[in-house]
């Protein structure tokens, strides 16, 4: 079993690192890394605990179950037990989960159309070899989109139906809701969030020029 003190300082260090670049700002936002996998044991962030203010004692130990184990003031995080689904199916793969509510990822997990509403692709971007295992730009990356619920404990369940279906993908996405994504360390974690929120932004933004280049041109067409 990895020791908790120290890892309790990392996620603090984390959490105030993402606050700063506006990833998870005010309460939101949820961080976990194994203790162990057998049996599971986790530390997380406690609920409604500001993220640029976050400290060692915020962090708590949980089980399997999302209960509390030994001392801990606060309560888990809400959804405590997406953390614990995750780590359950993707093994050591999962050391560490980390979720963000960025303003991009909430735009693209909010899209309705036919062609994006189960998700959408990312392909052809260099960032792409920031994932793991991922060796050349030409790798096409999916990335789901689930129904958020407030059912925690169903949502868990829908979850684990998605990543059994998606063996390969880094992350997910709730509608309107942000990032989910994982890593064998935290620090591998960390850096697919700055890879995938990287690639969030450079589609939201890409979207919005291509949409006001296309207002413009027929804007143009009309006039002429």
């Amino acid at each position: 079993m990895r020791q908790f003190a120290p890892l309790a300082l990392e996620l603090t260090d984390i959490g105030r690192r993402f606050y700063a670049r506006g990833w998870a700002l005010g309460t939101s936002g949820n961080f976990s890394a194994a203790l162990s996998h057998h049996p599971l044991r986790l530390a997380i962030t406690a609920s409604s605990v500001h993220k640029g203010t976050l400290r060692s004692a915020h962090i708590l130990q949980v089980d399997d179950q999302g209960n509390v184990v030994g001392r801990g003031a606060g309560k888990p995080s809400a959804e405590t037990l997406l953390h614990v689904e995750i780590m359950r199916r993707r093994g050591k793969s999962a050391g560490a989960v980390l979720h963000t509510h960025s303003i991009w990822s909430t735009i693209l997990s909010g899209r309705q159309t036919i062609a994006h509403r189960e998700g959408f692709w990312l392909e052809g971007f260099e960032m792409l070899k920031g994932l793991d295992g991922v060796r050349t730009h030409e790798h096409r990356e999916w990335i789901p989109i689930v129904e958020n619920d407030q059912d925690i404990k169903r949502l868990a369940g829908v979850v684990g139906k998605m990543l059994e279906r998606n063996s390969d993908v880094h992350a997910f996405l709730l509608r309107r809701h942000g990032l989910y994504t994982w890593g064998a360390t935290l620090g591998d974690a960390e850096r697919h969030v700055e890879i995938l929120e990287f690639l969030f932004e450079t589609i939201g933004r890409t979207n919005t020029i291509n949409a006001a280049d296309e207002e413009a041109y027929h804007g143009a067409v009309k006039d002429s």
